[in-house]
């Protein structure tokens, strides 16, 4: 029986005592009921303040309250024991045959196991790169690649429809200098002032002319566009390929270009038709005042020039006309002041700021070798990029270790300690114990025993540890819901972990296999099928962070 289960039959026992009359509840029954795991031992399997909750309510005391639930509760199928502690708390205690069940429940919903419905029906944009095409990904970069990607899965698997979008900063200034910085490359000629330095621009250089000789010949001012949208196309099918080995993949890559090569204008009356634009100044101005920001905001300026606050507005309001309910951004911890003018500029598009857009703010991170700070890149002279960092530390240890951690808790990392193969690494011990799992489930089918779902006894599966073990599965759907609503991937880490401790103390009190001419028992079989449970269980927790279930290590 799962917390959720629990859940669902304490809101019937509920319904049945009001429709009973012996309980009066003027808001009605509650949709769900609080199921959690008890801290301490010897104090049921779940516990639940519904009593406390309810009481004021029901015009009664908690305790009185506890006493009505309980002698309904301990009646039904699967449920052994209802204890009332202190003022009022439930603590319950399940039945070994039900709570063995949760093993077959796990293996019967495979990779669907920890998905729920809570979000089902919301449609949800993750903006969680936003990089200019003018050179590597870098460790900012990839935090929120990991981050922003965790986040989507988990809300895909609370079930929302999510759309990962990559902003590519196509335009500005810094475009020109990039174009021009690979052409002086390209004819040997010195760096502009304020332009792009390290090796990747040479070898972007020698990529463009070795696939178009002729562009150095091109008359000036023709020769420093074509480069620019060479090298730009180059770099971006870079940051694409980097990302793709990173196991980050993107819905929509969008480009700034592409807002003002549409009808920007348009998008600003409709938000002049909301009353929060005026003109001052030569300039066209968001009253963004309105809504706390701390100063009103330039859309257009006297020169007829848009701000980059005209494309964020533009950009957000092409989201919302592609039907997407929330817009959730993630930003690096420079952007702190965005959070109210993003916020500012939804409500003065008519939208609900709490609802219709969400801004997460990360921050740095560092990484160690050898004692020092990575900084220096080989190939783009300052900043250690993506792709070094992947060959240093691996994609799984780097994945795992960035999304184990709140994205606005500053880090420092040791590569030394994110590649250790020991149980000090999480990322090993939790990828362990699945390939420990796996080890013995292929040891169980070459003595011809397999893990039935279908035929095992629930009820065998009694021990202590046992017990334990299911419980910790159970929670997966708990974790992925709280994970989802809060943006909060790293939950799904500490849980992974905490199960695979769970795991190895259950290995380690109960055999699961027979030893010698041992014959296979119902008990070996069952607490193989509880084994195959807990791999399932790993495997998509580990999914959830992008991070492989490895068979052997």
């Amino acid at each position: 029986m799962t917390p959720e289960q629990l859940s669902a039959t304490i809101v019937d026992v509920l319904s049945a005592l009001v429709d009973e009359g012996s309980l009066t509840l003027p808001e009605g029954v509650p949709a769900s009921v609080t199921v959690e795991r008890p801290r301490q031992k010897g104090h049921g399997d779940y516990a639940t303040n519904v009593a406390l909750q309810l009481a004021k309510r029901a015009g009664t005391n908690p305790r009185a309250l506890a006493e009505l639930v309980a002698a309904r509760l301990g009646a039904v199928d699967g449920v052994g024991e209802v204890e009332i502690a202190g003022p009022g708390f439930l603590n319950i205690t399940v039945a070994a045959g039900a709570q063995g069940a949760v093993a077959a429940q796990v293996l019967a919903a495979g990779p669907d196991f920890g998905r729920s419905t809570t979000l089902s029906g919301e449609r949800i944009d993750v903006e969680f790169i936003s990089a200019n095409p003018t050179g590597p990904l870098h460790l900012g970069h990839t935090r929120w690649a990991v981050v922003g990607d965790a986040i989507a899965r988990v809300l895909e698997a609370a079930g929302a429809s999510v759309t990962r979008e990559f902003y590519i900063n196509d335009r500005g200034n810094q475009m020109d200098l990039f174009g021009a910085s690979v052409e002086a490359a390209a004819l040997g000629r010195p760096t502009p002032d304020n332009g792009y330095h390290g090796g990747y621009v040479a070898d972007l250089a020698r990529e463009v002319v070795s696939a178009d000789p002729a562009i150095v010949d091109l008359p000036e001012g023709d020769r420093v566009v074509a480069f620019r949208e060479a090298a730009y196309a180059v770099q971006l099918r870079q940051q694409q390929e980097q990302l793709e080995r990173f196991q980050t993949r993107f819905d929509v890559w969008f480009s700034e270009r592409s807002l003002h090569q549409g009808d920007v204008a348009a998008g600003l009356e409709k938000l002049r038709a909301q009353g929060h634009l005026f003109d001052a100044d030569g300039a066209l101005w968001m009253r963004t005042t309105d809504f706390d920001d701390d100063k009103d905001r330039v859309l257009v300026k006297s020169d007829g020039a848009l701000t980059y606050f005209a494309s964020d507005t533009a950009y957000y309001v092409d989201k919302r006309e592609r039907g997407f309910d929330r817009c959730i951004y993630l930003l690096g911890a420079d952007h702190h002041g965005y959070v109210n003018r993003l916020r500012a500029m939804a409500a003065c598009a008519g939208d609900d700021p709490d609802r219709n857009i969400e801004v997460l703010i990360g921050q740095l991170v560092k990484i160690l070798k050898d004692g020092e700070e990575l900084k220096l890149s080989k190939r783009a002279g300052t900043l250690v990029t993506l792709e070094e960092l992947v060959d240093l530390i691996g994609v799984d240890a780097l994945r795992y270790t960035l999304a184990r951690y709140p994205a606005d808790s500053p880090l420092t990392l040791d590569a030394a300690e994110m590649t250790r193969q020991s149980s000090d690494n999480p990322v090993f011990y939790v990828q362990y114990a699945h390939a420990r799992v796996s080890s013995l489930l292929r040891n169980a089918a070459d003595l011809g025993v397999e893990a039935d779902p279908a035929s095992f006894d629930p009820a065998l599966l009694a021990h202590e540890k046992e017990g334990e073990l299911l419980r910790a599965l159970a929670e997966l759907p708990r974790v992925v819901a709280s994970a989802a609503e809060l943006r909060e991937p790293h939950r799904v880490a500490r849980y992974l972990e905490d199960t695979a401790g769970v795991y190895h103390r259950f290995y380690d009190s109960c055999r699961v296999l027979p030893r010698g001419d041992e014959e296979v028992s119902d008990l070996h079989r069952a607490r193989l099928v509880l084994v195959a449970a807990t791999r399932t269980v790993l495997a998509n927790g580990l999914g959830l962070l992008g991070v492989s279930a490895p068979e052997r290590m």
